[in-house]
């Protein structure tokens, strides 16, 4: 199991955690890879999780999973560049770069905005030399009535992120649990300014640029572009929907074998706040694509 971007460790701990308690022959097979770049992190998820020790390594990018054998022993013989299993992210693709484009409503075109200094301060500019945006289409007619600077983001960093995860599953499935939106979405009157957001001190702002260096930038995540890299690269899209339905299911589903023994009155405001329209259900989307 690969799992990127594992903040502090404590969803890995849990799904540990179950398997040693309920499923000990499975856990005693599992090798569980986080993919962290950070050395602080690593550090926060080592004490999270010293007690799987044995269980659990650390890579920096999926080119140091491939260079490695099982276990994270050395490999003899040719290096393995596949692996069979599962790589998985949460609220990951969203905190990837993006690049903002607007309309210019009089001359019919996009531009891409950037940012510029003014006095002190940073503020957004539009950029002189523009490339026009290839990976999304509005439909047709739909240009006409976008009202001028409509903002509109997209991420070639996620898109090739998910494209190398891709690639080094040769048997398996590549998932992610993010804020998004379907193709049908991406253009809405009420998004007119993007979805680009800043969170200070856990308040959420539209001042993207104030506080530099200080506070989290997140974007929707442009799932339409994000499952065509999966399926450019082989994969098979098995499921794409909001987190509400992926979760109701898998409710279902153990509810047959009562796979998650007795339940209190707080897991089941946790599990509302988690499938409810107005908090998480809709927003977050779930894709799961497989080989």
């Amino acid at each position: 199991m690969v799992e990127a971007g594992a903040h502090d460790g404590k969803l890995a701990a849990d799904i540990l955690l179950w398997l040693q308690l309920n499923r000990p022959e499975l856990f005693a097979q599992i090798e569980y890879i986080i993919v962290e770049p950070s050395a602080r992190r690593q550090e926060w998820q080592r004490e999270t999780l010293k007690q799987f020790a044995p269980r659990v390594r650390w890579i920096s990018n999926f080119s140091e999973m491939a260079a490695r054998g099982p276990a994270g022993r050395d490999s003899v013989g040719p290096k393995p560049d596949k692996f069979n299993g599962i790589i998985f992210s949460n609220e990951l693709l969203d905190a990837f770069p993006v690049q903002r484009f607007g309309w210019d409503a009089k001359n019919k075109k996009w531009f891409e905005w950037g940012v510029a200094v003014e006095g002190e301060k940073f503020i957004w500019a539009r950029l002189a030399d523009s490339l026009q945006p290839s990976t999304f289409n509005p439909q047709p007619g739909l240009e006409s009535v976008l009202p001028d600077n409509y903002t509109v983001e997209i991420s070639p960093a996620a898109e090739n992120w998910w494209r190398e995860a891709a690639g080094v599953l040769a048997n398996g499935k590549l998932l992610t649990m993010d804020y998004g939106h379907a193709a049908d979405e991406m253009f809405s009157p009420a998004r007119a300014r993007g979805t680009l957001r800043a969170y200070f001190r856990h308040h959420a702002s539209d001042d993207i640029l104030a506080n530099a260096g200080e506070q989290d930038l997140t974007a929707h995540v442009n799932f339409p572009a994000i499952r065509k890299a999966g399926e450019d690269a082989g994969l098979i899209t098995e499921f794409f929907c909001a987190q509400a339905k992926f979760l109701v299911e898998i409710l279902a589903r153990a509810a047959k074998n009562n796979s998650f023994g007795e339940w209190d009155g707080s897991d089941t405001r946790q599990f509302q706040t988690l499938t409810h329209p107005e908090h998480l259900g809709r927003a977050f989307r779930v894709l799961i694509q497989s080989r």
